[in-house]
């Protein structure tokens, strides 16, 4: 379980093809306090530690862990949203965020206000009902607050030390992203759904 609170910015420093999945080595200034098996979000998708050394950790996504996310798009030189899972007696500064990525949305559009930035992103239509105004949703691993909604674009008001402090600032459009709606919406959401089978 993660908080979608960035706790540091990583590099992804090499990319091995495997079939349809990578192994990607990533330097990260927490590195030497990992061990293997352990959890890391890396843009929001929830990675096992398979090798630590000089800085550096290695992770190994899986064909569907490619298909859900951005991660095919990766290569060396690339930074990443790092965040090692919450320890139980932490706090939670953002929101519960599982690593388990529902979606990947598009960068449309960019606003540079004086004080802060606000990014509209596009999603699919058919997760229209996963995202509420003011809600949380967590975008390449940041817990993020839904500021617009529209029926295939939200947006979202990035504060200055988060836009500093994340991959945010790469951000651009027409680049994809990592989302991951707001886990009691999804519940619920299912919840109803099955109720409503029933009825």
């Amino acid at each position: 379980m993660f908080t979608g609170i960035v706790e540091a910015v990583g590099v992804v420093a090499d990319v091995e093809h495997r079939g349809k999945g990578r192994r990607f080595r990533i330097q990260a200034p927490f590195a030497g306090e990992l061990r293997v098996d352990q959890s890391v979000s890396v843009d929001g998708v929830c990675q096992t530690v398979v090798h630590v050394e000089d800085g550096s950790f290695d992770v190994v996504a899986i064909e569907e862990t490619m298909s859900k996310t951005s991660l095919g798009e990766y290569e060396a030189g690339r930074r990443v949203n790092l965040e090692r899972a919450m320890p139980a007696n932490g706090r939670l500064d953002g929101h519960f965020v599982q690593g388990h990525v529902d979606a990947t949305g598009v960068v449309e559009n960019i606003e540079v206000h004086e004080n802060s930035h606000l990014f509209t992103i596009a999603f699919e239509a058919e997760f229209a009902h996963l995202i509420v105004p003011v809600g949380s949703i967590a975008v390449d691993g940041v817990s993020l607050t839904v500021a617009r909604l529209g029926e295939k674009d939200f947006s979202v008001a990035i504060i200055p030390y988060t836009y500093e402090h994340t991959v945010v600032k790469d951000w651009a459009p027409g680049r994809r992203v990592n989302l991951e709606f707001d886990l009691v919406g999804k519940y619920v959401t299912r919840w109803l759904a099955l109720r409503k089978d029933k009825s």
